[in-house]
């Protein structure tokens, strides 16, 4: 049984294969070809945190696979009804996979410890590995190929920009990190980069001079989920670090920008570049939803 907490143990070709095989998805939804390959499956779906890409692009993913899945928000009782290894042991009993958004990754790697069923990390505080996957098709369609390929991320080190990183670690890719001083890679991160993945990982602390080789610009909000205490404190900090025309002027032409929303507009990025020639961000979203169907199929079928 093979779980989905992170890509660390996840290698280069088993990555791109799932690629592959999402990309024929893609290509299948669009034909209106889609094979019920999840017929009689059922995943769970345990979420701590509100959501509108994770939920809805699983939950499609499953019907159009002729699967079916069941949501739990806050009022299922993990961890305060009864304890995240009872509830793993319970609810593994019931459905075929099980999806976690949670506030702490903890959670999750706890509650594979215990689950009779495979378990996909749908986002914790520490990693985001399916918004990866969507991210990593996307630049396939945009760019042609992955490897050789530099993405800039402008903004905190943070969940998305972990798995990111490792992503790219794996696939022979360049990642840039771009951050004010305080805001870059944690320490225990770092090592475990570096004794698992020890890809291309540089970090530039002016984004003027980052994104000059850039193939990919990416950002996220300045406060995720749980950190709106610091909201005030990290608008100062990163106030020097917003995508707009300006810096994209500095990046090569074909440059495309992402993001994995939601977007505070006018903060991290401005409309001009959210809504220009040069963003992907929505068919990044879109594609989401075939990255999780092929990790579904492989989990579920494949695996």
């Amino acid at each position: 049984m093979h779980h989905f907490i992170d890509l660390l143990d996840w290698d280069g070709d088993h990555i791109r294969k799932l690629l592959k095989d999402a990309a024929h998805l893609k290509k299948e939804h669009q034909k209106g070809k889609t094979k019920p390959s999840l017929q009689g499956k059922v995943l769970g779906m345990v979420f701590e945190k509100p959501s509108l890409r994770t939920r809805v692009s699983f939950q499609a993913a499953m019907a159009q696979l002729g699967g079916e899945s069941i949501f739990l928000a806050n009022e299922s009782g993990m961890g305060t009804r009864e304890s995240v290894p009872d509830f793993a042991r319970t609810i593994s009993q019931y459905v075929d996979a099980v999806v976690l958004r949670t506030f702490h990754h903890q959670t999750v790697v706890e509650f594979a410890e215990h689950a009779a069923c495979p378990v996909i990390n749908g986002l914790s505080d520490y990693y985001h590995p399916c918004q990866a996957l969507g991210d990593l098709l996307t630049i396939t369609e945009s760019s042609g190929k992955l490897a050789g390929k530099t993405l800039v991320f402008i903004g905190d080190a943070n969940n998305v920009a972990r798995s990111l990183a490792i992503a790219c670690g794996k696939l022979d890719m360049h990642f840039v990190l771009s951050a004010p001083k305080g805001y870059g890679f944690d320490k225990p991160f770092m090592e475990e980069y570096q004794r698992r993945v020890a890809g291309d990982l540089a970090e530039e602390s002016d984004p003027h001079r980052a994104v000059g080789a850039a193939d990919i610009i990416y950002t996220d909000v300045w406060a995720s989920m749980g950190q709106e205490a610091e909201t005030e404190a990290r608008r100062k900090s990163f106030a020097a670090y917003q995508v707009n025309e300006e810096l994209m002027r500095l990046a090569p032409p074909e440059a495309r920008f992402m993001h994995c929303l939601p977007a505070h507009r006018g903060e991290e990025v401005t409309d001009e570049v959210l809504d220009g020639p040069q963003s992907v961000v929505f068919e990044q979203a879109g594609n989401r939803m075939h990255a999780q169907k092929a990790l579904l199929q492989w989990m579920l079928v494949k695996g």
